[in-house]
């Protein structure tokens, strides 16, 4: 199985990438490939950043999407997080190439992740809505069915590559406050890693996202109640339909 997520435009809050991010580190995942950064990315939109090695050594780290390698406690089998950059250009070819590094590396399932801004309260647990590759499989995950026309990022057009190739694919999309959303944000990520879980078939020691926040945090930013227009804007939320049916 392979979980991916992309900064950008599917990644509100950074929830995608945060909860990848999290599994990489509390499995010890290695990299095993990247993507040549030279033939989908815009350095001008995602600039190479400088860091420092040994307190000496002036290193550049190019954006790209890399492919991460974890045995999780529990387990013989491998699990591959993948995690990068929305890119600027080349979207085909750049699915292509994903799924020529999942063949190779005989992966049967791909977990799509992604978030969005909703009208949802951070009082009630965070809506999950997505796609899945057949209707069976939307039934069997339990996702909210969605009616959203319109753009759409990376995450739903490698949907539609992994359906084309006759790859396993699902999509779950975290639905994250509008007026709460600056990361670090817990909650969201959190919401993104258990989704993920559901579609696994091996038993794994999933980790637990850590539960300690900031003093007067809702886990989505800011606590709205200390802001009045807020207060009323999460009141009115409380008070209507908390999930809204749009994914991208």
């Amino acid at each position: 199985m392979a979980i991916a997520a992309f900064e950008g435009w599917n990644d509100a809050a950074d929830a995608s990438t945060a909860a990848v991010e999290h599994l990489e580190q509390v499995w010890e995942a290695r990299q095993i490939a990247a993507l040549d950064p030279e033939d989908f990315y815009d350095f001008q939109v995602s600039r190479p950043t400088i860091t420092m090695a040994d307190g000496e050594t002036r290193r550049i780290e190019w954006p790209t999407t890399r492919f991460m390698r974890a045995n999780p406690p529990g387990t013989d089998r491998d699990v591959v997080l993948i995690r990068g950059i929305e890119p600027s250009m080349r979207w085909r070819t750049f699915c292509e190439q994903v799924l020529e590094l999942c063949h190779s590396l005989e992966i049967e399932r791909v977990v799509l992740l992604g978030a969005l801004l909703a009208d949802v309260p951070y009082t009630r647990p965070l809506p999950i809505s997505g796609s899945a590759s057949d209707k069976d499989a939307a039934e069997r995950y339990r996702l909210t069915p969605t009616r959203y026309d319109g753009p759409t990022g990376i995450v739903g057009v490698l949907q539609d590559a992994c359906a084309r190739a006759e790859v396993d694919a699902v999509s779950f999309w975290v639905h994250v406050p509008h007026y709460a959303n600056n990361p670090p944000a817990p909650r969201p990520p959190r919401r993104c890693c258990t989704a993920s879980r559901t579609c696994s078939t091996c038993r794994y020691r999933w980790p637990t996202w850590p539960r300690r926040r900031p003093s007067g945090s809702s886990g989505c930013g800011p606590r709205p109640s200390r802001t009045p227009s807020l207060a009323s804007t999460c009141a009115s939320l409380r008070s209507g339909s908390a999930t809204p049916a749009s994914s991208r």
